[in-house]
């Protein structure tokens, strides 16, 4: 017992990844769509009239995964909804399942691992404007600190518009150490900083299995971390503002690591399956 008389405060239970509501349609389709985890339940703002609206085609999608489908009226929905602007629908489901770095580390269909992994970003937009970003441009998965960091909320669901249900995660206890940790399995560490000494679109790193690091907003890459990168590349900037944040920054980034992948591919001759 405590000085108070009252049982000492438990410790906070260990955060899971997240994603157990997914709002915005965009989200939501490709929830249904992968078939990954388990839908409970979708909840769908009634339409005026029944059957049709521009969220009809979930409603028929639920319907035919048998996910049980309630309406409801918008002012119910939103007072449940934990983003901005749930676009009339949101989902009950699963959490999202942790992926294992190790399994990261390895080439897939022989393409070597292209990771991003994210130093305390704490901006929900941003985080999943990156899951979404990085998946276009090819990425094989993320990789998230444990605390400091921002997991998958309603508000990243949204923002990823379905990377979430494609995009690897995993989460792990300590940035630096993770890093440590790829390189000894042969990934590349690239951070990106405004001060890095090489430009990004001269990192020669890109076709190799590398993990491309993108700092927080503000204060970019910590110490420890910058530390644990091969390379610190920057973006060159002419403008009268002299930084963008990070899911641009991510962005340019990833789409330079995916066309040097390109460039490296379309030079690599056929091999002719008669040799």
């Amino acid at each position: 017992m405590s000085r108070a008389g009252r049982p000492p405060a438990k410790a906070p239970a260990p955060r899971g990844l997240g994603g157990d509501q997914v709002e915005g349609r965009q989200a939501v389709r490709e929830l249904l769509i992968a078939g990954r985890r388990r839908v409970r339940e979708l909840w769908v703002a009634a339409p005026e009239r029944p059957g049709r609206g521009p969220l009809a085609d979930l409603v028929e999608l639920a319907g035919e995964l048998r996910v049980p489908v309630r309406n409801v009226s918008a002012t119910k929905l939103e007072a449940v909804a934990r983003s901005e602007a749930p676009q009339g629908v949101l989902a009950r489901c699963a959490p999202l399942q942790e992926a294992d770095l190790d399994e990261l580390a390895r080439a897939r269909a022989g393409t070597p691992p292209f990771l991003v992994a994210l130093d305390g970003v704490t901006d929900p937009g941003n985080f999943g404007a990156l899951l979404r970003t990085a998946l276009c441009c090819g990425a094989t998965g993320v990789v998230v600190p444990r605390h400091r960091s921002v997991h998958v909320t309603p508000t990243v669901a949204k923002a990823a518009a379905g990377a979430i249900e494609h995009l690897p995660i995993a989460v792990v206890s300590g940035l630096p150490a993770a890093l440590e940790r790829l390189g000894r399995r042969g990934v590349w560490a690239v951070g990106l900083d405004a001060s890095g000494a090489v430009r990004i679109d001269r990192v020669g790193l890109a076709d190799q299995p590398v993990v491309l690091v993108l700092g927080a907003e503000g204060r970019g890459l910590s110490p420890l971390v910058r530390r644990r990168c091969d390379v610190v590349a920057s973006i060159p900037l002419v403008g009268a503002i002299g930084s963008l944040n990070v899911a641009a920054a991510g962005a340019i980034a990833c789409f330079e690591v995916a066309r040097r992948r390109l460039d490296v591919r379309a030079s690599t001759p056929a091999t002719d399956p008669a040799d």
